[in-house]
């Protein structure tokens, strides 16, 4: 069994140390907000925070994870009022939304790192993250809009 905290709860799994935490966190605990996108690590979709820190959540081993703290898309704001999420929604950011998850848990985490990022370091932050959509000057805008928005945004 590997103990780790989702969202604020701990929960015990008995998968191989070698899980994946994406299907963990789908399959094992039932939360299905993080998207399973190419698999290796390159396109940003299932991103998490890892104690924090922007975390693709198909290649990191369920071992690697074990004890720490993990926050999904759905524990970034249980009312979903965290800053990036509301700027998501008035800038209407997400086109199809496939990918808005692990692009709101990135921008979230730059803008913890980051709380008034220039362009160039939204871009830079951002640029592993990929839209099929091209949705990339409403995501920048919704960043730029959270940031303004936050007092210390919090994730």
């Amino acid at each position: 069994m590997t103990t780790l905290t989702i969202n604020g709860r701990q929960v015990s799994v008995a998968g191989p140390d070698d899980a994946p935490l994406l299907w963990v966190i789908r399959d094992e605990v039932g939360l299905k907000g993080t998207k399973f996108g190419c698999g290796i690590g390159q396109c940003g979709a299932c991103t998490v925070h890892v104690d924090g820190k922007a975390t693709r959540s198909c290649v990191t081993p369920l071992k690697a994870v074990a004890g720490k703290a993990i926050t999904t898309i759905e524990g970034l704001d249980p009312k979903g009022a965290h800053p990036v999420q509301t700027a998501w929604i008035e800038v209407q950011a997400p086109q199809c939304g496939y990918c808005q998850s692990g692009q709101i848990m990135q921008a979230a985490a730059l803008l913890k790192a980051k709380p008034h990022p220039t362009d160039a370091e939204i871009v830079e932050a951002m640029n592993g993250n990929l839209c099929r959509c091209m949705a990339y000057v409403r995501i920048k805008a919704a960043i730029k809009l959270a940031a303004t928005q936050a007092k210390g945004v919090h994730a």
